[in-house]
């Protein structure tokens, strides 16, 4: 076939590179248009450069010509008669949810031998519960996000500064981004088509919904309250003021499906002091900013909770597990853990005075830990610590990591 131009995203690449050629499943996991089906392409094209002996097959289960293949036995049916048996085989699946029982046949192909399997998927359930553990050992999934900060620099040909930083953080990092005119109208129509698809294809069709309207004032009520802490209860209870009568447990199964679709991310609360995960309440930010602006618009109103959602989404994309904090009365927005190490993160919009710098500052001060902690904000002039916590700007917390 022939592979698209694209732009390469190596931090995505060099994750999955070392299991090439190795006995595991790659899985892609990620929202819908935030570029895995272009990380296949990349895929592509460095291994035909490093094993051009290789056989390689490609199937999009979002092009109308794989339509014919519904069932882990057509997968198979397929593949047999494209392949040719005096050669290792590469396979790329794109969107393999799609395919009924797809875990039987990408089984039965790894355990046939000779052939190295990657796939991608828009559902972060695709590799759980009963998957996983038939599945277990086999594979490994490498989680997909929209454009860092400096991968939207590099798409969009565009210098670091204020005016840059503004348009990311108004119109979100999805790739395709690129090919369009960054102009209210155009951006927020797309985003709003991408947002559709995914309620529709990956909510409301995998899961039989029928109260679309309410997934949908509940999409509306977490962009609201995008950093804010939520329970299924006080959910319950506004929609309850609204006039709309809805279960407390229907509330959970929605927000489960919200997040496996990847629309939203969830940050469970950490107790710094007894280490231990609260069992109730979490913050909900939302993969792609821009999608969110679509939905409830963007304000400058709004800059503390696009701020802490930027920052949350590129801590993930960074590869930490991020849970929000809390000591004692206190709450310090990000506990960021990866690979034994310890980061703590404060968001805020500026500093201007010392009340707010005690507040901001303070969360921080009471953690008695040594572990590197940083207040992240947009003040215009900012420089050192302050008692010995780092003061940073938003633009050089996004172009670190």
């Amino acid at each position: 076939m022939n592979i698209p131009k694209y732009i390469e995203r190596p931090v995505y690449i060099d994750r999955i590179m070392p299991y090439v050629r190795k006995d595991i499943m790659k899985i892609l996991v990620g929202q819908r248009r935030v570029g895995k089906s272009y990380l296949l392409f990349q895929l592509m094209d460095r291994l035909t450069t490093l094993h051009p002996e290789d056989q390689q097959i490609y199937i999009n289960k979002e092009l109308h010509e794989f339509a014919d293949i519904r069932h882990a036995q057509d997968l198979l049916n397929y593949i047999a008669s494209r392949r040719d048996p005096d050669r290792r085989l590469a396979l790329f699946i794109d969107e393999v949810q799609d395919i009924d029982q797809f875990e039987t046949a990408l089984r039965s192909l790894q355990a046939g031998g000779g052939v190295d399997i990657f796939a991608t998927g828009s559902n972060a359930k695709l590799l759980s519960g009963e998957l996983a553990t038939y599945l277990s050992g086999r594979y490994v999934e490498i989680k997909v996000y929209g454009l860092t900060y400096n991968e939207f620099l590099t798409f969009h040909g565009l210098e670091q500064g204020l005016d840059s930083l503004q348009t990311y953080l108004k119109f979100g990092g999805l790739p395709y981004l690129k090919h369009l005119s960054l102009d209210d109208s155009i951006v927020f129509d797309y985003l709003r088509n991408v947002s559709d698809a995914i309620i529709l294809k990956d909510i409301v069709a995998r899961y039989d919904i029928r109260n679309v309207a309410f997934l949908q004032r509940l999409c509306r009520f977490l962009a609201d309250n995008v950093g804010s802490l939520v329970t299924a209860r006080k959910i319950s209870t506004y929609l309850k003021s609204q006039q709309i009568k809805i279960s407390h447990n229907l509330v959970i199964d929605y927000l489960s499906y919200l997040s496996s679709a990847q629309l939203v991310l969830q940050a469970r609360r950490y107790d710094i002091a007894g280490k231990k995960i609260f069992e109730i309440g979490e913050k909900y930010y939302f993969e792609d900013l821009g999608i969110r602006h679509a939905m409830v618009g963007f304000n400058t109103s709004d800059i503390n909770k696009i701020i802490e959602n930027v920052i949350f989404t590129h801590l993930k994309t960074a590869g930490y597990e991020v849970t929000v904090g809390q000591i004692g009365k206190k709450e310090t927005d990000f506990v960021c853990e990866k690979q034994g190490e310890r980061l703590y993160i404060q968001a805020a919009y500026m500093i201007p005075d010392d009340k707010v710098r005690d507040r901001e500052f303070g969360s921080l001060l009471a953690i008695p830990d040594n572990h590197p902690k940083k207040v992240v904000t947009m003040d215009p002039v900012i420089g050192g610590t302050y008692k010995g916590i780092e003061h940073v700007h938003l633009e050089k917390f996004l172009l670190s990591l």
